[in-house]
């Protein structure tokens, strides 16, 4: 039997525990009414997995029931869980019997109705616990989706989520930031934050608010608040929204706008931090604000630009939080913002390094460590990278003491991933978030193939792992070499992108045949798997995908660059299998997201249609 995240101790005794549709699920009389809401969730879960549930009351449990029992816990997140031949009893903090609760759903999962005798003692390791996803570089999910993913996560005892936003929020006097998109609105989060409340997950609101304000300061109102002269000027363009955008900070009515957006969105939110964001300020100082850069240095004008924001969150009640890339440079300058700030320290390599978290820790920093699922610009999720950047991310949270995990699932030039795939990586944060000690590889693997996907064979997140070996033209290449022949911004970083992209396409061919026999795998274990099988035309269509993309570069590799090919493919053959794919592609996009910036994905797809049958004439997206 698996339990992800893994309990701290696990003892198992004799004999088992029926459970019945004759017994009770009791709530002591110290359980609230969120315990009572959620001992309602409990029996709809246990009744879609047994085909009955037991009943709810209230008061003393009798031979046969399951009993939760709130105790006055030292910590309010740890549970204890007793089977033994009478009863299945639940105590702890109102937190720890949720917690406890999913422990007994997965273990009902595997079991059936004849439980095992145990006990359990279990607690996290690291407090507060994460995810983040982007809901704003190209792709605006569902509320639908948002509460799976919910779901998820309170099943893996996650207990915070926050969401990216830049433009996709319905603001109501700045319509030129989401007019031409599929925003949230109020109503929408407000829902969401509801029901993320009842599964025991704060729900953390996050505003860029610095850097990364594509859409605000390119638009005709606001583009005087922009560092970069004349940016409602510049082409469309996924690395200009990556790479510009920064706010003028010495523009009074900058801040007065960012403060307005804050004070407008923080009030749907019950949780009481606000995220703050203000990464990557790549043009800070070099622009507008370069004479105060010159004057007092950059470091100087982005802390004090950052103050005034976290101490405007605090003068609202709230704990600001931050993304701590930029003072990674400057970490003593930490001591200046609010001592209740949280510095989210992230660090997304595979053989990511732990200099920031020791800067920042010695500097004194309140922080949480922030990895990645590393899905963005992937079709498919790079399954071991995923692993060996969070494994060590929550192991420099354990040494550098982080208050907390946040782990990140970006969308980068348009959010090609297909978010529900990101499952995997996020189960390996909650994981090893909640306890230190780090299943190997294989090992958690399995566990997740069992428990996530039900599968019988225990292979299928191996497989899915095969892919990452699989990619050589990747999403971002192929942005960048259609950025390259469609605007002029970029060309030479472009270029000099595209072209470092030689060494992985000598391997394309052998890389295709390997996709090919991983896809064949899939469809061979599809029949053991009793989950959700929706999921597996994300997998089939993005190992595809990334297969077409493959060929796509041996003909431009081969053309542009005169690199040699055992065989290329029929170039108009290729462009219908692109036309086919990409039609496939939009109907699981749209099962979980809503059509935001679909059209502009679309365009790329079809430019290197029209490429392959017309070459670099091809028509601008």
């Amino acid at each position: 039997m698996y339990l992800i995240p893994k309990p701290q101790t696990i003892t198992y005794g004799e004999g088992n525990f029926r459970l019945t549709y004759e017994s009770y699920l009791v709530l002591d009389p110290g359980c609230g009414e969120r315990l009572t809401r959620q001992a309602l969730l409990t029996i709809r879960a246990l009744e879609k997995e047994l085909g009955f549930a037991p009943m709810l009351t209230r008061g003393e449990a009798r031979p046969g029931d399951v009993l939760l029992k709130r105790t006055q816990a030292e910590e309010e997140e740890g549970y204890s869980l007793k089977i033994d031949r009478d009863n299945v009893t639940i105590t702890g903090g109102g937190a720890g019997i949720w917690h406890g609760i999913q422990t007994l759903l997965q273990i009902v999962e595997q079991c059936g109705p004849l439980l095992p005798a145990l006990t359990i003692e279990d607690r996290p390791d690291i407090p507060n616990r994460g995810f983040y996803h982007d809901i704003t570089r190209g792709r605006i999910p569902k509320v639908s989706f948002l509460k799976e993913l919910v779901d998820k996560m309170a099943y893996y005892k996650l207990n915070q989520l926050q969401l990216y936003v830049e433009h996709t929020y319905l603001f109501r006097d700045l319509s030129e930031l989401w007019r031409d998109d599929t925003p949230l609105c109020a109503q929408d989060i407000l829902e969401l934050d509801a029901y993320c409340a009842e599964r025991g997950v704060e729900l953390v609101p996050s505003l860029s608010s610095f850097g990364h304000l594509y859409k605000l300061l390119s638009s005709p109102s606001y583009a005087h608040l922009c560092e970069l002269p004349d940016a409602d000027s510049l082409p469309v363009s996924l690395m200009g929204r990556m790479s510009h955008h920064t706010i003028d900070v010495t523009n009074p009515d900058g801040i007065a706008l960012v403060k307005r957006m804050i004070a407008e969105f923080m009030p749907l939110f019950s949780s009481r931090q606000f995220n703050i964001c203000a990464d990557e300020t790549f043009d800070l100082g070099k622009g507008r604000s370069k004479a105060a850069a010159d004057e007092k240095g950059v470091d100087r004008i982005y802390i004090d630009y950052v103050k005034e924001l976290c101490e405007f969150v605090v003068e609202m009640g709230r704990r600001p939080m931050f993304w701590g890339d930029i003072i990674c440079g400057f970490p003593e300058l930490v001591k200046e913002l609010p001592p209740e700030t949280v510095c989210l320290n992230w660090g997304y390599d595979p053989k990511q390094r732990e200099d920031e978290s020791r800067w920042l820790s010695d500097a004194g920093a309140v922080q949480y460590s922030c990895p990645g699922a590393g899905g963005w610009n992937h079709l498919l999720y790079p399954i071991f990278s995923s692993y060996e950047n969070i494994r060590r991310m929550c192991g420099y949270a354990g040494k550098y003491g982080s208050i907390g995990v946040l782990n990140t699932d970006w969308g980068d030039f348009l959010h090609v991933n297909q978010p529900e795939l990101g499952i995997v990586g996020m189960i390996y944060g909650a994981a090893f978030s909640w306890n230190k000690e780090i299943p190997e590889f294989e090992e958690i693997n399995r566990q997740i193939s069992r428990i996530e996907f039900r599968d019988d064979t225990e292979s299928v997140v191996g497989i899915l792992a095969e892919a990452e070996e699989g990619c050589c033209f990747d999403w971002a290449r192929a942005v960048r070499f259609m950025e390259l022949h469609t605007i002029s911004e970029f060309r030479e970083e472009n270029r000099e992108y595209v072209e470092e992209g030689r060494t992985a396409m000598e391997r394309a061919q052998e890389a295709d045949e390997k996709l090919l026999q991983m896809t064949r795998k899939l469809y061979t274990i599809l029949p053991r798997l009793h989950g959700d099988k929706k999921v597996m035309k994300s997998c089939l269509v993005g190992a595809d995908g990334i297969r077409l993309l493959n060929q796509v570069g041996r003909v431009v590799y081969a053309q542009e660059y005169g690199m040699k090919f055992p065989a290329l493919p029929d170039r108009r053959l290729l462009a219908e299998s692109l036309e086919k794919w990409l039609y496939h592609y939009k109907e699981i996009y749209r099962r979980v997201s809503r059509e935001s910036e679909l059209t502009r994905l679309q365009a790329m797809i079809l430019w290197y249609a029209d490429y392959l049958r017309c070459g670099t004439e091809a028509k601008r997206p």
